[in-house]
């Protein structure tokens, strides 16, 4: 079974270890470049959530994986809230599988 797997800054990231989710504390943007490249090496996650404010500052690491089938990685509003780029990038990949957008806003 694989991990589902949270990197982020502390206050974002811990209450996600009461999920179950294997929890990844970084405070810079190079420590979570090594650690997801660590991660993606294991290959033990199906999914890793990444932060949005350290999405964004990874942005060409984790484009370095988003052709492979496993693990997916998610960026997710931290404890600043949503800045929306979470957002675009799942818009993004689901206009890349199905050739449209699909995704409507109410």
């Amino acid at each position: 079974m694989s991990k589902i797997g949270i990197i982020g800054d502390r206050d974002a990231v811990l209450g996600f270890m009461a999920l179950g989710f294997s929890v990844h504390e970084i405070s810079s943007a190079e420590e979570g470049a090594k650690l997801l490249h660590t991660l993606v090496r294991s290959n033990e996650y199906g999914v890793i959530f990444i932060t949005e404010n350290y999405a964004v500052a990874l942005e060409d690491e984790i484009g370095k994986y988003k052709d492979l089938p496993l693990p997916a990685i998610v960026s997710i509003p931290g404890k600043e809230g949503s800045t929306g780029y979470g957002m675009n990038h799942v818009k993004e990949a689901v206009e890349r599988a199905v050739g449209a957008d699909i995704l409507f806003k109410d």
